[in-house]
């Protein structure tokens, strides 16, 4: 295994700084930036997805940013199929590959691989589609209850995408999808893997998710989710993600402007508790307590990453020399 390359795998709620201890370790060890979360996939949603900056990409090669139009749908097997393929052109350059998100479905599809499912009905899933539409929200989280109660567990009610997808996989395969889950997968080779979470202090944490929700509003969200509803329409999947969902509602004169902040504060903050009871349940996490923002945070993240390349016996990853954290 020590001669295999490495793989740093940054993991953590929303908020917690990933984006900026992914860019001090890629600028460290010569890597270059996985993304793994979901809707920072879909061209266009800039504000509410809070994408690395174009300075930000500058720096270093980022991979997995904006690879699907907002109408599409791109699922955890497609995105571990195109994101496998990134991996292998990272290690083919002998630089280290840094995944980082909060979509823990993704993640889990990358390294340890799917069930084998089966394919999709763009049918089935525009009729899925069109009954959300046509009754409340949480009626395609009330399906899947019915047809598997475990899966219906592990997805939110919001998650239109999962959630048609785990309805589609029941109905085609005539199973449980928690199931298939268990009839084996495909993990990735050729790495070894690194885990590193980050656990910021809970109230902390809420307090700048706070701020982060209000300041989303105030740099435009609603006038970026204007956009994209004139552009794609109202029903694209990723106007129901964070931030997103409440602008809408705003815009449809459902809430006024400060309840809608409330609001997104209040799904910011249930979104990073679930995140961090699906990554708590991820192996071998070393877990480091305080945002990736703080100097002595990275500098222990810095530290674990070069104890393991100095302890390989063949260093595929090019070190370049110390520099002071700022």
């Amino acid at each position: 295994m020590a001669e295999l390359p490495l793989l740093v795998a940054l993991v953590g709620p929303t908020g917690s700084g990933k984006t900026i201890l992914s860019l001090a370790l890629a600028e460290r060890f010569h890597g270059e930036i996985v993304n793994c979360d979901s809707v920072a996939m879909y061209r266009d949603l800039e504000i509410g997805t809070a994408k690395p900056a174009s300075e930000e990409r500058s720096r270093v090669p980022h991979h997995m940013f904006d690879v699907v139009e907002p109408d599409g749908f791109f699922t955890a097997g497609e995105y571990a199929r195109q994101a496998r393929q990134v991996l292998e052109e990272i290690k083919s350059r002998r630089t280290l590959p840094v995944v980082v998100g909060g979509t823990g479905l993704y993640l889990r599809a990358l390294l340890e691989g799917l069930f084998p499912g089966p394919q999709r009905s763009e049918a089935l899933r525009e009729r899925l589609r069109e009954r959300a539409l046509e009754r409340e929200p949480a009626y395609l989280h009330r399906v899947l209850a019915r047809l598997d109660p475990a899966a219906a567990a592990q997805i939110h009610s919001n998650d239109q995408a999962k959630l048609v997808r785990a309805i589609e996989i029941c109905l085609a395969s005539r199973q449980r999808m928690t199931a298939l889950w268990r009839q084996g997968r495909d993990p990735l080779q050729g790495f070894r893997i690194l885990r590193i979470g980050l656990n910021p202090e809970r109230s902390a944490l809420y307090t700048h998710l706070n701020q982060r929700a209000r300041t989303m509003f105030d740099a435009g969200l609603v006038e970026e989710t204007k956009a994209l509803v004139e552009k794609y329409g109202e029903r694209v999947w990723p106007l129901s993600s964070l931030g997103y969902k409440q602008a809408m509602q705003f815009l449809r004169g459902e809430i006024d402007r400060e309840t809608a902040i409330a609001n997104a504060q209040q799904a910011h903050r249930n979104y990073a508790k679930r995140q961090m009871t699906w990554f708590r349940r991820e192996p071998e996490v070393l877990w480091l307590n305080g945002f990736g923002t703080q100097k002595e945070i990275c500098e222990a993240a810095i530290a674990q990453v070069q104890d393991l390349l100095a302890n390989s016996a063949t260093k595929t990853t090019r070190a370049l020399p110390r520099t002071e954290l700022k």
